[in-house]
């Protein structure tokens, strides 16, 4: 639900920054817990409509591609999907979201650009172009999507070729007749390399050699991931990837890709040329488009006030499923390190919500 521009200088016990799905679980265990939406605690949301970085993903993105859409507290996806699997994901799940907000009631505000967040004492300071926000505290639930993150080679300036983002990834079909150096080794590399890898010609190159896991990914191998990564932000540094904890699963589409001699991997390059990359031996390959499926960063810059991070770049989180900040237990990240994939996010609104509300004595 969409409402109108809000005054400055707005008082509220709990801002949530962020409307995806660790956001919207949040907002859900807020209210249920008492909290009444934009009385006691306020949603802001950086889109212009429901749906999170779900409604941002590419074309051929089906459900029945994606890894898996976990349900949201207190309302199924089954019955959104209609049992259609060829649905876009960007458009099956901005359209659940949005009669999740609808059921509850939870009275998102969008677009609202949070642009900083300052301490002020005993609140901390809200600022957004939908007015000024004052806060007991802030679970943020910003994601990754708007940090994606492309490292610096040495002559990435002189490639004449084109280069591009997992972010700004729309077609196979845009690629037909140009050779494709496709850079990362997580699942949304994997699933590009496929579909690319169909319509024109492609090389693979990853950091570290792909892990392969075969077989189910079992409770018992999920909770082991979590608490691998739960580990590093415990611990002040900076969360790694999913994938490399999980590996990457050998489903039906690798082992038709390992039958057409796609997964043929080279390591990474030393430098990027004017035509294509050059390796430390010396070789070269001419290229005439970089796809960088490397990855993304926690959307945090508007935090930087608060200096929550360490030297290691990470911030030390602490609380039950450590989505509490050690430097500042007013603030709250969900969807960073273990929480940072859809059944986490659930967990960890859950318990954002109920260990802030209880350090800001509101719920005993």
């Amino acid at each position: 639900m969409t409402t109108p521009a809000l005054r400055a200088a707005l008082k509220m016990d709990i801002v949530v920054i962020g409307a995806g799905q660790a956001g919207l679980s949040a907002a859900y265990h807020l209210k249920a817990l008492g909290l009444k939406p934009e009385k006691d605690f306020l949603v802001l949301d950086h889109a212009a409509q429901a749906g999170g970085a779900w409604q941002y993903r590419w074309p051929s993105l089906t459900l029945s591609t994606v890894n898996r859409v976990h349900d949201l507290p207190g309302l199924g996806f089954a019955e959104f999907a209609g049992g259609d699997e060829s649905v876009r994901a960007s458009v099956a799940v901005p359209h659940y979201f949005a009669a999740y907000e609808e059921r509850f009631d939870l009275r998102v505000v969008r677009p609202a650009n949070v642009t900083v967040v300052c301490d002020r004492g005993d609140r901390l300071r809200v600022q957004s172009d939908r007015g000024l926000f004052s806060a007991r505290g802030i679970i943020n639930a910003t994601g990754t999507w708007e940090k994606p993150y492309i490292p610096d080679y040495p002559g990435a300036a002189l490639f004449g070729g084109e280069q591009f983002h997992t972010r700004d990834y729309t077609v196979a079909e845009a690629f037909k007749g140009k050779h494709v150096l496709i850079v990362g080794g997580g699942i949304s590399a994997i699933q590009l390399l496929d579909e690319i890898s169909k319509v024109t010609e492609t090389t693979w190159v990853t950091r570290t050699p792909p892990r392969w896991r075969e077989g189910p990914f079992d409770e018992e191998a999920g909770r082991a991931a979590v608490a691998m990564v739960e580990e590093r932000v415990r611990a002040g540094l900076p969360p790694k990837a999913v994938v490399s904890v999980t590996g990457l699963p050998v489903t039906p589409a690798i082992t038709s890709m390992r039958e057409r001699g796609v997964l043929e991997r080279r390591p990474m390059f030393s430098e990027i040329t004017s035509t294509g990359v050059r390796w430390e031996d010396g070789a070269t390959l001419d290229v005439d488009v970089i796809l960088w499926c490397t990855g993304f960063r926690s959307a945090l810059d508007h935090l930087a006030p608060l200096q929550l991070r360490e030297e290691s770049g990470g911030i030390t989180m602490t609380g039950r499923l450590a989505t509490q900040v050690a430097l500042d237990p007013r603030v709250h990240l969900v969807g960073y390190g273990p929480s940072a994939s859809t059944i986490g996010a659930n967990r960890a609104g859950s318990a954002a919500a109920r260990e802030l509300t209880n350090y800001l004595g509101m719920v005993t």
